[in-house]
C-alpha cells in the first residue's frame, strides 16, 4: 500500500511550499483485508509499526532506496460521510485498530528471487511443524454445563 504525506510551509521569500513524501506500507492478515476492503485515494489512516530503510541496484546499475512501514497496527481517521454505507462501516470499525498478524520469524522479501524462494520453503516447514505440534492448553478448558434458561439475556 503506498502512504503519500505532505507538508505545506511558508518559506523565507513568503511564498508558500509543500514537501511531499512517498513511504510504502506493508499491511498483513486481517489488518490488509480491512484495508484493501474500507480504504481508498485520499483515506486518512493512523499506521503504527516499525520502520525499515531498503536499497537496491536496478538492472541498469542505479542505486534505489526507500523507506518501508511494516504496519503493526491501523485506525481509520476519516470523519463520517453522507454515504450510509460508508457510515456503516464507520461505526463498525472507524476508532478499531487492527493488528497485523504475521509470524513472528517474518523476514521482509529481498530483491534476490532465490532467496525469496528459500525463506518461503523455510517458512512452510516452519508452519507444518507449528501445525503437527499439539498445543498444550487443548485439554485444559473444563467444560461448564449451563442450562440456557439460566442465562439472563
Amino acid at each position: 500500500m503506498g502512504l503519500a504525506t505532505s507538508r505545506r510551509f511558508k518559506k523565507q521569500d513568503g511564498t508558500l511550499g509543500e514537501e511531499v513524501c512517498f513511504i510504502d506500507a506493508r499491511l498483513f492478515g486481517r489488518t490488509a483485508e480491512i484495508a484493501n476492503q474500507y480504504l481508498s485515494k485520499g483515506s486518512s489512516v493512523l499506521i503504527e509499526g516499525r520502520l525499515t530503510y531498503e536499497s537496491w541496484m536496478d538492472q541498469t546499475g542505479k542505486k534505489n532506496s526507500r523507506h518501508t512501514i511494516t504496519a503493526d497496527s491501523l485506525q481509520f481517521m476519516d470523519k463520517k460521510s453522507d454515504n450510509p454505507q460508508t457510515n456503516a462501516m464507520q461505526d463498525s470499525v472507524m476508532h478499531e485498530s487492527f493488528n497485523n498478524a504475521y509470524p513472528a520469524n517474518y523476514n521482509a522479501p529481498s530483491q534476490d528471487p532465490f532467496n525469496q524462494a528459500q525463506s518461503y520453503a523455510q517458512n512452510a516447514h516452519a508452519k507444518e511443524n507449528l501445525q503437527a505440534q499439539p498445543s498444550k492448553y487443548q485439554n485444559s478448558v473444563p467444560e461448564i454445563n449451563i442450562d440456557e434458561e439460566e442465562i439472563p439475556f
